[in-house]
């Protein structure tokens, strides 16, 4: 066997979900020959799904990007070089930027898809162009969540998690862990507790979905009603004293205001509107509440439905009031090791809102639901430039025709991105990244507890064409718009000779030198400890130079729990060797270990004590009984948009080959409804919202309620520019049908209509 074939083992992890499973993988001819699961991830441990075996067809299709592209007058684009591309943006942000001001700039995405590692160095463009402006997919479906941490726990940026694997009786509210998954492990933990006569697993959905199948118990409610019932359950629990009194008055606030809210409650004229039994949720309520260990799992089918916010305080309060917290098999806090959220109170007046919507950052992020208004209707303060990163606004957020005609009225359109994705087809410049197997990167979404872990992922191959990783394309940017030097002299020379045994102390000791001389340098630290710090690092691992304070920085919060993990070290030098130990071992690290008894230091309140009390969720309590959830006859079916499927995963497909099953994206709907129309399974239909209509093709599912259908995500793409594959979504979605106070979409609550096709 030659040089050229010969195969190559390595490890990585995969980039479709949170859980980022660690992955064994075979390569040859800088391609994926083989994927299978690692045995040595710390958490994973050997754990895959069928999805991350297909990874071939992210590395490798028709739709990758080789070289920096413009668009010219006729709307075809012509390669240009890299020097070119960065100096006309350059030149064009800041003349918006002088000319019109922070607001008229907007990042959108960054860090999306997997693709976390530049974000940290996207992020950077925000302070160059004086905006606040930060819109990406967890403000589409977690803010919600967000602000109600907040309001719990005292900051925004603390977030919440569940012991599944280690609890006696899980509720799964509005979540498909089969699919999903957002559990350890997801379907061998299912298959655990299905097969454990003293563990229950209780599933509320409107479907009977692959969980719900190996439940022990499953409430079908009825879409929209989340809340009722939620609410009438902590009803229950107040009226038949099913509440842990002494967790209560040990570590909470506010239960007197809770008790009086909820008692008003008419309990059973509630679990009525769901359509369920009222005995069995009483049932559950109490089973739950005596369980030695119980936790609640959640995700978007609850909060991408009516009452978002709402929804995200009830289950809360679920295992909160029952003093399922803070313990083995409950749900907990974890820590942060990336910073992913800030607390961005909207009380606090420093915090901006949009001109049109007047809208607040929640977590410092901005819905998804606003932006074609602030960029259409704001007048003179509009945003007029948009860089999208890692992201595909025109498929994946709400409303397709209003972001077509939002983007293409912008003076500039800037998509960087591995792929000619449906929003690149419409920017006025087009800039190639290495795809996630190219360049160094790590898996964002650390939350664990009490062990929590970090991978760090090595290049795999070769990168293809004249592309570049993030961290080079934004400094470069940032260079040109003369907000940061090109040169650091002193940094590099004090870098080189510094080193790990020093615990870097010369190098950060000049790095504050220099920020308290040139404090505007401050917020394009990242590049500048790209620049000077990462040349250092050896396998051209420049990028990952900004990990190492955040690692000293960890270890300091955490020094206990990094020691508990096995890292040997004093308060100076830990954080760099926990830095050390994350670029050496390829299957990831284990960051932390903590105690139980650590979740109360995670609380950001001083007192440590949680505030259940929350006055304007009380106020959307109240007024559920004002809310309407009769169906017109203009619209009678609810449609379930963006269902988890065997072969649906975020945009990073693009080739449709890469599904064994449900090219189409089916519209799934009960059989005695599709009689109705006389259509059995292939058939074709009309489906159409008061927004907008897509032909969908029928797929007859006995799990589905009768007057709901359900139609998945990640379809729609223009592969190679041909015609769209599978159903467009968001031609159905309004920005307008969303959350009062987050702007969450309800893509859970859709009211459509169904027609036959005219012949």
């Amino acid at each position: 066997m030659t040089t050229a074939t010969a195969i190559k083992q390595d490890v990585t992890a995969c980039i479709l979900c949170s859980r980022n499973c660690g992955l064994s993988v075979e390569i040859e001819n800088n391609q994926f020959k083989k994927i299978k699961g690692d045995d040595q991830h710390p958490f994973s441990q050997g754990y895959i799904c069928q999805k991350a075996a297909r990874l071939q067809h992210y590395q490798q299709h028709a739709d990758r990007l080789t070289s920096p592209l413009k668009r010219q007058a006729d709307g075809s684009y012509q390669e240009i070089s890299w020097e070119q591309a960065i100096q006309e943006i350059a030149e064009q942000l800041v003349q918006i930027r002088n000319t019109h001001g922070g607001t008229a700039f907007a990042s959108v995405g960054g860090g999306g898809q997997g693709n976390h590692l530049g974000a940290a160095y996207g992020r950077q463009l925000l302070y160059a162009m004086k905006s606040f402006y930060a819109y990406n997919s967890l403000a589409q479906e977690k803010t919600g969540d967000f602000w109600v941490n907040g309001r719990l726990f005292g900051s925004q940026s603390c977030h919440t998690t569940e012991d599944v694997e280690y609890a006696d009786y899980v509720l799964f509210i509005g979540t498909n862990p089969f699919q999903a998954h957002g559990i350890p492990n997801a379907r061998d933990t299912l298959k655990h507790i299905k097969k454990d006569p003293n563990r229950t697993m209780v599933v509320f959905d409107p479907r009977v979905t692959e969980t719900a199948k190996q439940a022990d118990i499953h409430v079908q409610l009825k879409p929209g009603t989340d809340a009722y019932l939620m609410s009438a359950m902590i009803a229950i629990m107040l009226k038949e004293g099913l509440y842990d009194q002494q967790f209560i008055q040990q570590h909470t606030h506010g239960f007197d205001q809770v008790k009086q809210a909820f008692l008003a409650v008419p309990i059973e004229e509630y679990i009525q509107k769901a359509d369920v039994s009222v005995e069995l949720i009483y049932q559950i309520v109490r089973d739950f509440a005596q369980a030695q260990r119980a936790c609640v799992r959640i995700d978007l089918g609850i909060q991408h439905t009516l009452n978002t916010t709402l929804n995200g305080y009830l289950e809360k309060l679920l295992y909160l009031l029952t003093g399922n917290f803070g313990k083995q098999g409950a749900n907990n806090l974890h820590t942060m090791f990336i910073p992913i959220l800030t607390n961005t109170d909207e009380r606090n007046p420093k915090y901006r809102r949009t001109v049109f919507h007047k809208m607040f950052p929640i977590s410092g992020f901005f819905p998804p639901n606003i932006l074609p208004d602030e960029i259409l209707k704001a007048g003179e303060k509009r945003v007029r430039a948009v860089f999208v990163d890692s992201c595909n606004p025109l498929l994946t957020y709400p409303d397709t025709a209003a972001y077509e005609q939002a983007f293409q009225s912008l003076e500039l359109l800037v998509v960087v991105d591995v792929a000619m994705t449906e929003t690149a087809r419409m920017a006025h410049y087009v800039l190639p990244a290495h795809s996630q197997f190219e360049k160094w990167e790590f898996t964002g979404f650390n939350l664990e507890f009490p062990k929590n872990g970090f991978h760090l992922r090595h290049p795999l191959f070769k990168a293809q064409g004249n592309s570049l990783p993030e961290a080079e394309i934004y400094t470069r940017l940032l260079e040109a718009m003369q907000v940061m030097p090109k040169q650091f002299p002193i940094l590099s020379k004090i870098a080189e000779k510094d080193s790990a045994n020093t615990a870097y102390l010369a190098y950060f000791a000049a790095l504050g030198a220099n920020f308290a001389k040139n404090k505007k340098q401050i917020p394009f630290a990242a590049s500048i400890v790209y620049r000077t710090l990462g040349k250092t690092l050896a396998n051209d691992a420049a990028s990952t130079a900004l990990l190492l304070p955040l690692c000293m920085q960890y270890a300091a919060q955490h020094y206990k729990a990094v020691k508990q993990a096995g890292y040997v070290g004093n308060r100076l030098n830990l954080g760099v060797k926990l830095f050390q130990t994350i670029l050496q071992q390829r299957s990831g690290v284990v960051l932390s270990q903590h105690d139980y008894a650590d979740v109360w230091s995670l609380i950001a309140y001083k007192d440590k004590k949680i505030r259940l009390a929350i006055p304007e969720m009380f106020i959307e309590l109240a007024q559920l009984k004002q809310q309407s959830l009769t169906l017109t006859d203009a619209y009678p079916f609810i449609l379930l948009a963006g269902e988890r499927r065997s072969y649906n995963a975020n945009q990073i497909y693009r080739d449709p080959a890469w599904r064994k099953v449900d090219a189409e994206g089916r519209l799934r709907m009960n059989p005695e409804d599709a009689l109705s129309f006389g259509v059995e399974t292939g058939h074709a239909l009309q489906c159409i919202s008061e927004h907008g209509k897509i032909q969908v093709t029928v797929e007859l599912d006995e799990g589905m309620r009768k007057g709901v259908v359900s139609l998945p995500h990640g379809y729609g793409l223009r592969y190679r520019g041909g015609e769209p594959i599978g159903p467009q979504l968001n031609r159905l979605t309004s920005t307008q049908h969303c959350d009062p106070l987050s702007k969450t979409p309800y893509h859970k609550y859709v009211p459509v209509r169904l027609e036959r096709l005219s012949t």
